[in-house]
C-alpha cells in the first residue's frame, strides 16, 4: 500500500501549521440562532455601516461593538436562509391528480409554488427576516471577511492585541497576498506569545475534526483517526448543503426580461453562488487550501482502515475516492490490492460500491458545474450570428413539421 502524494502534500502543510491553528469564536459567544438577543437585533446593513462610521471616526469601541454584532447578523442571516431552503426542500410532494402526468411543466410550477409557500411562512417567523435585507455589495463583503479587516485596527488601538492578532489571520486566510496587512501580521508575531493567538475566528468544526484525525494519524493512532474522520465527513456535508441552501435568498432584479431568461438568469445566479459553496468551506492549513477537500478525507480513511485490517471499510473509500480523481495511479494499486484479496477479507461487490454520500457529493458538483457551463456557454454571452442561424433552424424545423 503506498500513500497519494496529494493526501501526502496535505498532511506535509498540516505538520507545519498544525502547531498554530487554533479554534476560536470569540464574536459568536453570544451568538445563537435559535435565541438572537433581541437587543442585537437591527438589519445588517446598518450595524454594519454604522460600524464603519464609527471606524472613521475613530471610536475605536463602539466600532468593536457593531462590528461583532454585524459578524453575528450575518451568520444568522445565513443560518435562517439556510433553515427555510433546507426543511422547505423536504416538503413532501402530493401525488399529481389525474391527467396532470401529461403537464410536466404545470407539475414542475406547481411544486415551485407549494415550495415558495413553504419558505413564505417560514421566513415570516424567524426575526432575521423581519429587518430590511442587506444589498448584495454588502454579503459580498461578509463572504470576503472584509469586516475583519477593520476589526484588526479597531482592535489594535482598543489595546486588544489578542484579537487583533486573531482578526489579522482570519482576513489574511482569504487575502494572503494583502501587504498591508502581512505587514501587521509580522509586527504581531514579533510581540511575546504572538503564536497563542493566531486562529481563525470563522473556523468550522469539521477543520477541527480533521486536523485532529490527521494529527492522530501521524501518530499511528488509526482508531482515533477513523472515528474523527467519519465525524468530520458528515459535518463538512451538512456545512456545504446548508451553503448551497444560503444561495437561495433574494435577488434584486434589475432587468426586464421574458420568463423563462428571467428565471434562467435568477439560477444561473443560484449557480455561481453555489458553485463557491465548496471552494469557501476548504480549510485554509499552513497558508494552502487542502488540495480536493473531499477526496483526501476518504483517502486518510482508507489507509486508516486498510492499517485496522477493516477492508471492508477500507474498500469503500477508495472507490469513493476515485469519484473525484479516477486516474489517481496509487489509488487504483490499493483497489487492485482489494479486489485481490477479497476471498481472503469477505468482500463482496457491494464493498467496492462508493459511500453513498460521496456519490451525493459528487453528482450534485458535477451537475451543477455542467449546468453552469451550459448556461455561460448558452445564455450567459450570444453570438449574434449563431442566434440567427438558430432561428433560421427554428423557423425551417416549424415549416417542414
Amino acid at each position: 500500500m503506498e500513500w497519494g502524494s496529494r493526501a501526502a502534500a496535505a498532511l506535509l502543510a498540516l505538520l507545519c501549521a498544525g502547531c498554530v491553528l487554533r479554534c476560536g469564536r470569540a464574536q459568536y459567544e453570544r451568538y445563537s440562532f435559535r435565541s438572537f438577543p433581541r437587543d442585537e437585533l437591527m438589519p445588517l446593513e446598518s450595524a454594519y455601516r454604522h460600524a464603519l462610521d464609527q471606524y472613521s471616526g475613530e471610536h475605536w469601541a463602539e466600532s468593536v461593538g457593531y462590528l461583532e454584532i454585524s459578524l453575528r447578523l450575518h451568520r444568522l442571516l445565513r443560518d435562517s436562509e439556510a433553515f427555510c431552503h433546507r426543511n422547505c426542500s423536504a416538503v413532501p410532494q402530493p401525488e399529481p391528480a389525474a391527467g396532470l402526468a401529461h403537464y410536466p411543466e404545470l407539475r414542475l410550477f406547481g411544486g415551485l409554488l407549494r415550495r415558495a409557500h413553504c419558505l413564505k411562512r417560514c421566513k415570516q417567523g424567524l426575526p432575521a427576516f423581519r429587518q430590511s435585507q442587506p444589498s448584495r455589495e454588502v454579503l459580498a463583503d461578509f463572504q470576503r471577511r472584509e469586516p475583519y479587516k477593520f476589526l484588526q485596527f479597531a482592535y489594535f488601538k482598543a489595546n486588544n492585541l489578542p484579537k487583533a492578532i486573531a482578526a489579522a489571520h482570519t482576513f489574511l486566510l482569504k487575502h494572503p497576498d494583502d501587504e498591508m496587512m502581512k505587514r501587521n501580521m509580522a509586527y504581531y508575531k514579533s510581540l511575546p506569545d504572538a503564536e497563542d493567538y493566531i486562529k481563525d475566528l470563522e473556523t468550522k468544526s469539521y477543520e477541527s475534526l480533521f486536523i485532529r484525525a490527521v494529527r492522530a494519524y501521524n501518530g499511528e493512532n488509526w482508531r482515533t483517526s477513523v472515528t474523527d474522520m467519519e465525524l468530520a465527513l458528515p459535518d463538512f456535508f451538512k456545512a456545504f448543503y446548508e451553503c448551497l441552501a444560503a444561495c437561495e435568498g433574494s435577488r434584486e432584479i434589475k432587468d426586464f426580461k421574458d420568463f423563462y431568461l428571467s428565471i434562467a438568469d435568477h439560477y444561473v445566479e443560484v449557480l455561481e453562488c453555489k458553485l463557491q459553496c465548496e471552494k469557501n468551506l476548504t480549510p485554509v492549513i499552513g497558508g494552502y487550501p487542502v488540495e480536493k477537500f473531499v477526496a483526501t478525507m476518504y483517502h486518510y480513511l482508507q489507509f486508516a482502515y486498510y492499517k485496522l485490517n477493516d477492508l471492508k471499510n477500507a474498500a469503500p473509500c477508495a472507490v469513493s475516492y476515485l469519484l473525484f480523481d479516477h486516474d489517481d495511479k496509487v489509488m487504483r494499486q490499493n483497489l487492485v490490492y482489494y479486489q485481490y484479496h477479497r476471498d481472503k477479507w469477505g468482500l463482496a461487490d457491494e464493498h467496492f460500491q462508493p459511500r453513498p454520500e460521496a456519490v451525493q457529493f459528487f453528482n450534485v458538483t458535477t451537475l451543477q458545474k455542467e449546468l453552469y457551463d451550459f448556461a455561460k456557454e448558452n445564455i450567459m454571452d450570444d453570438d449574434e450570428g449563431e442566434v440567427l442561424e438558430y432561428v433560421d433552424d427554428l423557423l425551417e424545423l416549424e415549416e417542414t413539421g
